[in-house]
């Protein structure tokens, strides 16, 4: 049964990503490349397209999307088995912070090293206005994990690890405000319209993003690994390189250059969230309802 949820939640997380896959795009040029200046979503998307052509908004689709199918199966698997574990006493939202956190830490030791190679297949081949970022050449993934671990070492797979931990509490957030606001919205047994459950995965996801979005950004510097670090290892290297590529981008840029390429982000996730939870529920009902009519079938 578990497997079969996750399948159906990989099915909306896919199509909600491919569909909304350009902002993504915009979202983490702005990022890496400080100094592309900042701006809207619709001219910046232009822009590339314009530069590298329309197919570089989709630059790097397959290997996020078998990311994202790896990354959604673990997650939801995990999360639906606590649940199953901790169904007691389920209105408490505490539980679902806590379900949603522990998914997310076991997500993010298993497939970083995937986000890592995705990370720089997607910037691959991108015009970058800061001329220290240099170009990557690898032929795809395989050929990508090969080099990294040739060249930078095993260890630079869990580039981003740390950020990515603190990061758990994004979904977990996101989880736990969903969960809450579909139980108000579905008291006394009222049934829940598409809508709604389009606007509660909206709201669930925007909260959970602008609360972190800071750490997303360092995040994707690390990954993309261009940034010179302090050289040492272990967690309290990576805490001071965190750390230090934070004050750096506020040095630079001021407080709000934590922030380029919110705006597409907030849309890119707030929708693909909001469609992902919409195709997951009627994915769920219509899966449940097939399972109940071949059951009065076999009787």
């Amino acid at each position: 049964m578990f497997v079969k949820l996750c399948f159906i939640a990989l099915k909306g997380s896919v199509t909600a990503m491919t569909v909304f896959f350009p902002l993504d795009t915009a979202r983490i040029r702005l990022q890496v490349d400080e100094n592309r200046k900042s701006q809207s979503t619709p001219i910046i998307l232009a822009e590339i397209a314009k530069e590298e052509g329309i197919l570089s908004l989709y630059r790097g689709w397959f290997p996020v999307i078998s990311s994202l199918c790896c990354s959604n199966f673990v997650y939801f698997y995990t999360f639906n088995t606590l649940k199953r574990v901790m169904v007691s006493d389920r209105s408490k939202p505490s539980k679902d912070l806590l379900m949603g956190f522990i998914s997310g830490a076991v997500n993010v030791l298993l497939t970083t090293p995937m986000w890592v190679v995705n990370t720089r297949l997607k910037l691959q081949g991108a015009k970058f206005r800061n001329e220290d970022l240099h170009q990557t050449h690898y032929k795809g993934i395989f050929d990508a994990f090969s080099q990294i671990i040739a060249n930078e070492g095993v260890g630079t797979l869990w580039n981003g690890t740390l950020p990515s931990l603190v990061l758990v509490f994004n979904p977990a957030v996101q989880f736990m405000f969903y969960e809450a606001m579909k139980r108000r919205a579905g008291h006394g047994g009222r049934k829940i319209s598409s809508f709604e459950i389009f606007l509660i995965g909206a709201i669930a996801k925007a909260i959970a993003t602008s609360a972190t979005y800071p750490l997303q950004t360092v995040q994707a510097i690390l990954r993309f690994g261009q940034y010179k670090s302090d050289g040492k290892g272990g967690l309290v290297g990576s805490l001071k390189n965190v750390v230090s590529l934070l004050m750096d981008r506020i040095k630079r840029h001021g407080l709000l250059g934590l922030y380029k390429g919110l705006e597409a982000k907030l849309l890119q996730t707030v929708l693909t969230a909001a469609l992902m939870f919409v195709v997951y529920e009627k994915i769920t009902a219509a899966t449940f309802k097939l399972m109940g009519l071949q059951k009065k079938l076999k009787h």
